[in-house]
């Protein structure tokens, strides 16, 4: 689990997502997508898998290591810092306001 506030709600959010697709709008949905725009195309693939958002389905951390060819601990860590780094954008904080 994240340890900052900004990062811990973004997981939260996208844990959800993943959970009830159904919760956001389509509207949302599409502002969720342009966020993740930002990461680079296997980072963002990473995070889709690892959340299951999209209709992509969920993957397994391991699975997600071997295709990012690093360990599961590497990934794991990756998948952090994406979140993260999407955490601190003007973009996530847009999202934030709009659903609230």
């Amino acid at each position: 689990m994240p340890t900052d506030k900004l990062t811990r709600e973004l997981h939260s959010f996208l844990v959800r997502i993943g959970m009830q697709p159904t919760s956001i709008s389509p509207q949302m949905e599409h502002y969720l997508e342009h966020l993740l725009y930002l990461l680079p195309p296997e980072e963002e693939e990473a995070v889709t898998h690892y959340y299951g958002i999209f209709g992509t389905e969920r993957k397994s951390l391991q699975e997600i290591a071997c295709e990012l060819k690093m360990s599961q601990e590497d990934a794991m860590a990756r998948i952090d810092q994406c979140v993260r780094k999407l955490a601190v954008t003007p973009e996530w904080q847009m999202i934030k306001q709009i659903q609230k």
